[in-house]
């Protein structure tokens, strides 16, 4: 709690990590920054989110993501001072939790353009093989 009640405060750098600040039980909350009215601005430490982002498939993951980890920054300043850790943690949960969900459909579409190639290919040798076969044949009529 070395920021709880630190009125000065105003912004904060942090890695983008899930239980980041424990939830203290004698509370009942997350009180890391408790009383921290002039917090305004958290940034993200590491770039690992950036690059991320950056290698999503869609354009408008893309957007949502930079949004998404952009939100904090317009909520916070109206989040009572009581509540700004439960904030942070929530946000980076979300964020989190919609990086995980992008990767996977990421994936999932890199997969199954992978499957669509296997099988272009797989067709395309098998024309291939069908034309060496109808070729050797028109050869050997003509040698009759």
């Amino acid at each position: 709690n070395a920021f709880c009640g630190c009125d000065r405060l105003q912004r904060i750098a942090t890695p983008l990590k899930i239980d980041l600040f424990p939830f203290d039980p004698e509370w009942h909350e997350y009180n890391q920054f408790k009383g921290c009215d002039q917090l305004t601005t958290v940034d993200l430490l590491g770039g690992a989110h950036n690059k991320t982002i950056t290698l999503l498939h869609m354009e408008s993951w893309r957007t949502e993501m930079i949004e998404e980890i952009n939100r904090i920054n317009q909520v916070l300043p109206n989040t009572p001072a009581d509540y700004k850790t439960e904030e942070i943690q929530q946000w980076m949960e979300s964020v989190i939790d919609k990086i995980d969900h992008y990767k996977a459909e990421h994936h999932r579409y890199v997969k199954e353009a992978i499957t669509l190639l296997e099988l272009a290919l797989w067709k395309a040798k098998l024309d291939e093989k069908e034309d060496n076969s109808a070729e050797g044949r028109t050869k050997k009529a003509k040698v009759d």
